[in-house]
């Protein structure tokens, strides 16, 4: 099985190296993929004015000037050009990517474009404490990986479908299981902007997120997370929602528009 691993944190980011060992306990052909430079909240963005820069560190690994999605790119038809992936693996993203992330996440826009390409693909993410930024508990997502990717993997992941798979922020001895489940929802509420002043007194702004705890509805991944259980999220890629198509087929069938006249010159 041939492997292509990516991530949006960087080349250098510890949770890349975590997910080169999680796919060395699945395959020893693996080759990774990832931006030079950090890419946290690109979501499914291209590059399109500015050329790829592609530089290989070594005989399995490149960093790529551009976004995640640039990478699987890059990997599937360029570097892997006729030796398709079998499986490609983003991550291991540091914080998790659940609930409203989806949209914004780099780390599963990489997975997103994977399944676009036609190659089944996993997004991992490793949750953490505010307290505990600098010291989270990576062996989580290391130890628990490989066994759910196996399983997933055997039992088939369909075409047009990926996996956001987030691991809670605890000990790997502590995890109390593993939930299937839905995208949850934060109270958007919580976002705001942190105006400060920069030398020459001009203002200038970061967008930051109040910590207060979201609504956890059962079956979420939020929920799972809390309840320090592993989330595996399957996501679809095609985003119509199908009972809203019904809903206004009803207002517009039948409905037509007379050709308009075309008026004639003096």
């Amino acid at each position: 099985m041939r492997i292509l691993v990516t991530n949006d944190d960087g080349i250098h980011a510890t949770g890349l190296q975590v997910l080169e060992r999680i796919a060395a306990q699945l395959s020893d052909d693996i080759v990774v993929v990832a931006p030079e430079h950090d890419q946290s909240g690109v979501s499914h963005s291209l590059s399109l004015n500015d050329p790829l820069r592609l530089r290989k560190i070594s005989e399995r690994r490149y960093a790529v000037k551009g976004t995640p999605t640039d990478c699987v790119i890059m990997g599937v038809r360029e570097i892997l050009r006729g030796r398709q992936p079998d499986l490609v693996l983003s991550g291991v993203n540091r914080g998790s990517n659940i609930a409203d992330d989806v949209t914004y996440s780099g780390t599963i826009a990489a997975a997103i474009e994977g399944t676009i390409l036609g190659v089944p693909s996993i997004a991992l993410s490793q949750t953490y404490h505010p307290a505990d930024h600098n010291e989270l508990d990576w062996d989580c997502a290391e130890v628990h990986a490989p066994r759910i990717i196996k399983a997933l993997l055997d039992e088939g992941i369909d075409r047009d479908v990926l996996i956001n798979m987030n691991f809670p922020g605890c000990p790997a001895e502590e995890v109390t299981g593993v939930s299937v489940t839905v995208q949850g929802r934060r109270d958007m509420q919580l976002a705001r902007l942190e105006r400060r002043l920069d030398g020459r007194g001009n203002p200038y702004y970061w967008i930051a997120f109040d910590r207060d705890i979201s609504a956890r509805r059962p079956g979420t991944d939020l929920d799972a997370l809390w309840n320090k259980r592993i989330s595996v999220t399957p996501l679809k890629l095609d985003m119509t929602d199908e009972v809203s198509v019904t809903r206004y087929t009803r207002i517009f069938d039948g409905v037509q528009f007379a050709p308009r006249r075309k008026e004639s010159a003096e």
